[in-house]
């Protein structure tokens, strides 16, 4: 551990414009030492490397335009603020797109490559100095479950940017098992300290640091997709979480958790059904799974025959359920008319009986939605439905339950593609 660091601010600079040489400036300025740290604000960067966008008229409505242009992804929206992941991986407000510390007819944008920055700077510094530092460039982040934000890293070179220490022992003896620091970040922040938003500093040192090199960039402190647990702002998972349902016919191997499942049969009675009942069951096949594929392709091979369908015909649309035995779970939803009524006028009846299937459909497409928010995939399969019978005497059923087709469930072997989008104003009529 270092005896002690020390955070310079780097004073003097000019207004840094496009095609500046940014290390002679820095070496001009500051008489650096092997092992310093220089921490770079990402805008003196851009400016540097010509990342300054000329604007005119609407400043506002300019800078909206570039940050969605900037956008990879977006992580939430409120009015027109946007915390946007940007094509290097950064997530934050307005996919970096700066309107501060930059003329009034220009926007700033990040740099294209804040590593290649960095590393081209740190050379730069060493050709000119003959001094081998570090160097990081930073930008400002907010930060979630915080208020006020904090300079990270975004660039760097030089310096390992996460310092593992799991397997090491705590002062107590323990084994850290989960704790990686993230020493570029503590490094832009603590430089943040000397610098300032609105003091002309862009430029820090940091001195007496102990810190290796691993070859590494600021990218490793970009947390990968699959573990990242917090990809969209609470609104909008709430609002994609129904898009999530895709239609998945072809599983891996791996085991389905029947917790996860359980919670998605939890959500599927949360439907609404008519006088306050709860007409939905689903029915876990496993044992009988076999048997009660074989015994509905049975039937409906019959009624394919019967239909005067050729041999190759029947065979080709058996095909259909090898979904249902590919997966590696399989439920059946069941309807059950416990408390409905009944009318004496076929018109009112026949509207009763829909109201139960409407609630039972609501059921289905809650499970599948829950199903899609816990990583697992599904398929709705309806061919229980034509032989409800067959289904209630192999799974041993009550005559009342209702098979309302089947779900396949697993882990997706592919990810799904990409859903075209569809005009939801071709499908409302308004009046």
């Amino acid at each position: 551990m270092p005896e002690g660091l020390s955070v310079l601010p780097v004073r003097g600079l000019p207004e840094v414009r496009p095609g500046d040489d940014l290390a002679a400036l820095v070496a001009a300025a500051v008489e650096l030492v092997d092992g310093d740290v220089v921490v770079v604000t990402s805008k003196v960067v851009s400016k540097a490397e010509g990342r300054l966008v000329a604007v005119s008229g609407d400043r506002v409505a300019a800078r909206l335009r570039l940050v969605e242009s900037e956008t990879a992804r977006v992580v939430a929206r409120r009015g027109t603020t946007t915390i946007a992941q940007t094509r290097h991986g950064l997530v934050l407000a307005a996919a970096g797109v700066d309107a501060s510390n930059v003329r009034g007819d220009e926007l700033a944008l990040l740099p294209v490559d804040p590593d290649t920055s960095a590393r081209r700077l740190r050379d730069d510094l060493l050709r000119l100095t003959g001094r081998t530092v570090a160097v990081v460039i930073s930008d400002t982040l907010g930060r979630p479950w915080r208020n006020g934000q904090t300079d990270c890293a975004i660039g760097s070179s030089g310096l390992a940017p996460l310092r593992d220490a799991r397997g090491s022992l705590d002062a107590h003896g323990h084994v850290l098992e989960v704790t990686e620091i993230a020493v570029a970040d503590e490094v832009a922040a603590a430089a943040e300290l000397v610098k300032g938003k609105a003091d002309g500093v862009p430029v820090a040192v940091v001195r007496g640091l102990t810190y290796d090199d691993d070859g590494q960039g600021a990218t490793a402190l970009v947390r990968p997709a699959e573990q990242d647990w917090f990809r969209l702002g609470t609104v909008e998972a709430q609002q994609s979480a129904v898009a999530l349902r895709r239609t998945v016919r072809s599983f891996t191997d791996d085991p389905v958790d029947d917790d996860a499942v359980m919670r998605a049969v939890a959500a599927a009675v949360t439907a609404p059904a008519p006088h306050h009942t709860t007409p939905w069951r689903f029915v876990v096949v496993r044992e009988r799974k076999d048997a009660l594929l074989d015994a509905m392709a049975e039937a409906w091979a019959a009624d394919l025959r019967a239909d005067g369908f050729t041999e190759e015909s029947v065979a080709k649309r058996l095909r259909r359920g090898d979904v249902l035995r590919r997966a590696p779970y399989l439920l059946v939803p069941c309807l059950v008319r416990d408390g409905a009524h009944a009318y004496p006028d076929p018109r009112r009846q026949a509207a009763e009986e829909r109201m139960f299937v409407v609630a039972m459909g609501a059921a289905v497409e809650n499970l599948l939605v829950q199903l899609a928010t816990e990583g697992l995939g599904s398929a709705w399969v309806s061919s229980t439905m034509f032989c409800a019978d067959v289904v209630r005497e192999v799974l041993e059923l009550d005559a009342g339950w209702e098979p309302m087709g089947a779900v396949a469930v697993g882990h997706p072997s592919t990810a799904p593609a990409a859903r075209p989008e569809r005009d939801p104003g071709a499908f409302v009529v308004r009046r």
